[in-house]
């Protein structure tokens, strides 16, 4: 690993002494380092916060969220993308891969299929096509990421076929996927997994999104298939005032063969408000409902049903260093969280994270 990130740091001192040919083929080195500190007013003693949080994830310690060094080529009609990556999101996040699989941010390879049409065919492992929050923190609206984002796939690996319009109004992508947030296939799973993802941008202020999953991520054996959409709707209403609402559903057999099916589903809105260039607010209302605990587990004899809200505030310390922090509550339906040796229903939590980009 240490090798790996030298010669990624070599090739990007090449990369920021040269003068770039946009006729030649271009490589370009970046990185991204995310520290934060939280505290969750019930005190857990182990220093995780609740299962259900994979991001930010760690108890009154200062931690590193997520750090990646990132080299991306790209030429006529080819391209590429590596990155490695460290961090208690990386932890939570892939602790179900193999040996080094477990910091791969990102590697990835496309052909473009048509000289006239912007028609690419990638193959590797890549961001989720499923959601408007991503891993990293400086791209999203709000510090923590929402809990149906920690709980849908942050990453992905397969084959994505995508169109671009010409006029870059519309984006449509097919997927051929290893599983619900895989690199490697669970053992004795041999199941295709399915995606789709509609991305409508009629103008600049508006962006409009489908995405689905289809498939099943549990051994052939007992076989459970899970089906899945997500819609946003990002909309700025004004130059100062913007916002996003969302709606998560899904559906996953309760036995193999059933035709009965475990329903989730989450909606949220959030509203971001940037008085001036340096300073950004947003809050975040949201609701999620896994009655049947398909996807999130409590440890206790009840499930999922929570409401939650967050103030945010950002500060721009540079053009490529964010200052963040952000209070946090939610409140349950039924006693989910441990608060020292009683179970309650609320939980509230500090975080501040500073971010910087190269």
């Amino acid at each position: 690993m240490k090798k790996l990130f030298f010669c990624l740091l070599l090739i990007a001192s090449f990369t920021t002494n040269a003068q770039i040919d946009s006729s030649k083929p271009n490589l370009t080195i970046s990185g991204y380092v995310e520290t934060y500190y939280s505290y969750d007013f019930n005190k857990p003693s182990n220093h995780n916060k609740p299962s259900f949080f994979y991001a930010y994830n760690r108890h009154n310690e200062t931690n590193l969220n997520l750090g990646f060094i990132k080299a991306a080529y790209i030429s006529k009609n080819t391209r590429a993308n590596f990155a490695v990556a460290t961090g208690t999101y990386m932890n939570a996040n892939l602790a179900a891969e193999n040996g080094v699989l477990k910091n791969i941010f990102e590697a990835n390879v496309g052909l473009q299929l048509s000289q006239k049409k912007n028609l690419w065919l990638d193959a590797g492992i890549f961001s989720s096509h499923i959601g408007f929050e991503s891993a990293i923190g400086k791209d999203c609206w709000t510090l923590t990421r929402s809990i149906l984002a920690d709980n849908s796939p942050y990453y992905e690996s397969g084959v994505k076929l995508s169109y671009t319009s010409a006029n870059e109004k519309w984006f449509l992508s097919a997927l051929l996927l290893n599983g619900w947030q895989r690199i490697q296939r669970i053992d004795g799973n041999n199941t295709p997994s399915f995606g789709h993802q509609i991305t409508y941008k009629p103008n600049s202020k508006i962006t409009i999104n489908s995405s689905s999953f289809i498939g099943n991520d549990k051994p052939d054996s007992v076989k459970q298939m899970r089906y899945f959409h997500n819609f946003y709707s990002i909309i700025q209403l004004t130059d100062k005032l913007a916002l996003t609402t969302g709606f998560d559903i899904g559906a996953e057999q309760k036995a193999k063969g059933s035709k009965a099916y475990n329903i989730w589903y989450s909606p949220i809105m959030i509203v971001k408000i940037n008085p001036s260039e340096k300073h950004q607010f947003a809050a975040r209302i949201e609701y999620y409902n896994d009655k049947n605990a398909v996807l999130i587990q409590t440890n206790t004899p009840f499930t999922l049903k929570t409401l939650g809200y967050s103030l945010n505030y950002d500060y721009a310390v540079a053009p490529n260093i964010l200052w963040r922090l952000e209070a946090r509550g939610l409140n349950a339906e039924n006693p989910v969280f441990l608060r020292k040796d009683n179970l309650v229903n609320n939980n509230f939590i500090l975080t501040t994270a500073l971010a910087i980009s190269f």
